[in-house]
């Protein structure tokens, strides 16, 4: 989901904070403590903040790759989907729909999003959990961003999600790792829309987005029917599921690609991107 913040939220009105709230720039670690007494309020143990915040410093290549990204879908949407979708892809997500189907169709059932987008999604996202996940520290990523103060609003309440995912258990802090703007899991949720939509689908009693795949592909489904999904409806260019969609990523290109693939896996065509 990683277009849809950078896309979406360069417009955003700049944040006027209340005076007792964590400003941005500035000492980092004046920064890190006001937080640190932000996340305790909203229910975080001293012992979670302590660690997470440990010989916290910002990343710098978290803040360069923030400034490329801005132009990231400005290629067309046949050059953009050539790249992507491709016939290893799906193949893979065809075999994978069919090894997962019972769940796919229970998922369905309760959700109403069909199973072919939820695997394009799964697949455009990391390769199905095959793919790079990420493998920064999502707690350093986001405290970096939320210091910056391009976005402070957005990141300082992704921090706090992103501390609370780790007190409520679902993941410990070693396996808070993630993409460059604190993304986490097989279908990249940042840590709000972790805590929001996150589902235990497997009934373990945690919400694992990294390594349950009942629990990914369920909350994948989840994040579009809380945002309208119309269930049984057609979601393509033009339809309200295409504006849904708009909810998992603001890009209409990137959107498109995941009807593109969504509509190959329906038909069983595998054969890639150009028709």
């Amino acid at each position: 989901m990683i277009a849809r913040l950078f896309l979406a939220l360069a417009v955003l009105v700049p944040f006027a904070a209340p005076a007792d709230a964590a400003r941005c720039g500035g000492d980092f670690n004046t920064f890190l403590a006001a937080m640190g007494s932000e996340a305790q309020a909203a229910g975080v143990s001293r012992q979670v903040i302590g660690e997470a915040f440990a010989g916290l410093t910002p990343d710098a290549a978290v803040i360069d790759f923030d400034h490329r990204q801005r132009g990231t879908f400005r290629r067309s949407f046949e050059d953009y989907a050539r790249t992507r979708v491709i016939p290893a892809r799906l193949k893979r997500a065809a075999s994978l729909m069919q090894r997962n189907a019972a769940l796919l169709q229970r998922i369905e059932r309760q959700f109403g999003v069909p199973p072919e987008l939820i695997m394009a999604i799964w697949t455009l996202e990391t390769d199905n959990g095959g793919g790079d996940m990420g493998k920064l520290s999502v707690v350093r990523t986001i405290a970096t961003l939320a210091h910056d103060c391009r976005r402070t609003e957005l990141f300082q309440g992704e921090l706090i999600a992103a501390l609370q995912i780790v007190q409520r258990g679902d993941l410990p802090l070693r396996e808070m790792v993630g993409a460059f703007a604190g993304e986490i899991g097989q279908t990249q949720f940042l840590p709000s829309s972790y805590i929001k939509y996150g589902v235990d689908y497997d009934g373990n009693g945690h919400v694992d987005l990294r390594r349950s795949v009942p629990d990914v592909l369920a909350s994948t489904a989840n994040l579009l029917k809380v945002n309208g999904w119309q269930a049984g409806q057609p979601f393509g260019e033009g339809t309200p599921n295409f504006q849904v969609m708009r909810e998992w990523n603001r890009s209409e290109i990137y959107r498109k690609t995941m009807h593109l693939v969504a509509q190959r896996l329906a038909a069983g065509d595998t054969g890639g991107a150009s028709r």
